[in-house]
């Protein structure tokens, strides 16, 4: 990509003088190629001053990389827009965008998805290379269906979790809801915008959701507990608590759960001598032995 940027400098006056900024290249060398570009003057086109007259500066640059199409791309410091500029010369009928995930689902008519795909996956290939994100695209169809799909898991995620019909689940999503965490703690003027809401369901409604998220917390903790390693164990003879810790991320919480495992066993869990694996076993059993010495 450098060596193309360098070759605009050369064949775009505008490019070299820093009126113009080439925010990103992507190349796919000798076939096809995307860059993004900005103008830093309002009077000047980007896209119009890289092109040329009658394509003249960018079939120079072109020719210069043995016939290597390049398409170029108006900058947008908006993501959605930039990807939907990216993906030309294909039409994007629609955009999703998954900021956690970094990731677009792009809807584009049926009869274009082979031109939004490109030869071997190449324009997609690109635009996605040139943005920064992973690009889904799809036919509008697919991508209704899909956008169906996932209404209908999230309004039932809402009636189970909050204990509400799937009215109140469905008014949730069509107001932009997705998550649990959003209905506890939105701020309540929010929630008593919606129509069908009044301050006493906001009320009842946020707080459910707090319940919700403190249970989740405390499944989570009490998880994180079972792991950590009895004192019995970490106190046996000849146990290393990196050990103790790494038997008991494998179930192996107490003196007795060790007891009860064969050589192999712990032979598997973590690699150590035999001689050795056995003799901790059989220090975590030597209660047993007592027990029946006593009896």
């Amino acid at each position: 990509p450098e060596f193309l940027v360098e070759l605009f400098k050369i064949e775009v006056p505008e490019v070299g003088q820093g009126l113009i900024d080439i925010l990103g290249a992507a190349r796919d060398p000798g076939l096809r190629a995307k860059i993004a570009v900005r103008s830093n003057d309002s009077r000047i086109d980007a896209v119009g001053a890289c092109v040329g007259m009658r394509g003249s500066r960018v079939q120079a640059v072109s020719n210069e990389l043995a016939g290597e199409r390049v398409d170029i791309i108006l900058w947008d410091d908006n993501s959605a827009q930039f990807v939907i500029n990216a993906m030309s010369p294909a039409e994007v009928v629609s955009i999703v965008v998954d900021e956690d995930a970094r990731s677009m689902d792009i809807a584009v008519e049926e009869d274009k998805l082979s031109q939004a795909i490109g030869r071997g996956g190449q324009n997609i290939r690109l635009a996605s290379e040139l943005s920064g994100w992973e690009l889904n695209v799809m036919t509008a169809a697919d991508a209704e269906q899909k956008s169906e799909a996932e209404m209908k898991e999230l309004i039932e995620l809402f009636a189970k979790q909050l204990d509400v019909d799937e009215e109140v689940g469905l008014i949730l999503v069509q107001e932009g809801f997705s998550t649990i965490e959003e209905v506890a703690y939105v701020p309540a003027s929010e929630l008593v915008e919606i129509e069908e809401f009044d301050e006493d369901i906001v009320s009842e409604l946020r707080n459910r959701a707090r319940d919700v998220l403190l249970t989740q917390a405390i499944i989570v903790e009490e998880k994180i507990d079972e792991t950590e390693p009895a004192e019995d164990l970490l106190n046996l003879d000849g146990m290393e608590k990196s050990l103790a810790f790494l038997l008991a991320s494998k179930g192996v919480v107490t003196r007795e759960d060790l007891a009860e495992l064969a050589t192999d066993d712990l032979l598997d869990i973590h690699e150590m001598d035999q001689e050795e694996a056995g003799a901790l076993i059989m220090k975590a059993r030597a209660h047993w032995f007592e027990e029946e010495q006593q009896a």
